[in-house]
């Protein structure tokens, strides 16, 4: 009777550390699936996070010129910014051309320096070569932006400067008016991207001022809009890609 007793209890003893076994690896799967589990709510919440701010780059881009005018460069910041004492301190008057289209244009060095010598730089090495103008705006700002190399506002020179210079203080850009794009509430990120102002425009300014005045086009404004203005933005929107496509052609100054 002594033998089944104690096999019996032998027996009680294994099945309890069984059970105790089976009980640890359940609480040891739940940490698992738990670890995994919060593993992937903190991927989800990265690329949410990264989506939502990568999407709110994009919709200041495709928006608001007050926001968007001004792009970053795609290409990594090695250069420098050309010397403001390039500029002269003087008007410098030039060709800038759109399609075949010249448009006259002045740029004042004494008042934009800065911004000047960037764009005598750029225009005279080349850089504006069958540059395309990506983005036009036909309500309530009126804007045709110009001088991205990618084509889709996020590119530049490889530099950016700041800060702006020559802005109106009533906020309003009347029709010709050649501005820099820069970002927004960023003075220190103008590059190669500038707008035309096509018809008197109030833009608002942010924290870094407005945008930065080079100069004015002189002729050719209303062989402009007939060409391209006229024409209206692509897929019937206000803000985005025009109909036509605009390609600088040419751009000379002196």
């Amino acid at each position: 009777m002594a033998t089944p007793k104690k096999t019996s209890k032998t027996d009680r003893v294994a099945r309890d550390r069984v059970r105790a076994y089976e009980a640890r690896q359940e609480v040891h799967s739940h940490i698992i699936a738990r670890r995994k589990r919060d593993n992937l709510i903190a991927v989800i919440a990265v690329v949410l996070v990264t989506g939502l701010t990568v999407g709110a780059q994009l919709i200041h881009v495709a928006i608001a010129p007050q926001s968007s005018s001004a792009t970053p460069s795609a290409e990594p910041e090695t250069q420098t910014a050309p010397d403001a004492a390039l500029a002269q301190n003087r008007t410098w008057t030039g060709s800038l051309t759109l399609n075949d289209v010249p448009l006259q244009v002045e740029l004042d060095g004494a008042l934009a320096p800065k911004a000047v010598a960037s764009t005598i730089s750029l225009a005279s090495s080349g850089f504006y070569n069958n540059v395309p103008c990506h983005r036009l705006t036909t309500a309530g700002i009126f804007i045709l932006q110009c001088g991205d190399p990618n084509g889709d506002g996020t590119g530049g020179p490889g530099y950016t400067y700041g800060p702006v210079e020559n802005a109106p203080v009533d906020n309003v850009y009347p029709a010709g008016t050649i501005a820099m794009a820069r970002q927004s509430a960023n003075g220190s990120s103008q590059g190669s991207q500038f707008f035309i102002v096509y018809a008197d425009s109030t833009i608002p300014s942010d924290a870094a001022g407005g945008y930065t005045v080079i100069g004015h086009i002189t002729s050719g404004l209303e062989t402009l809009q007939k060409t391209v203005i006229d024409a209206g933005v692509q897929n019937g929107g206000n803000d985005g890609k025009p109909v036509v496509d605009v390609k600088i052609t040419g751009f000379t100054l002196q």
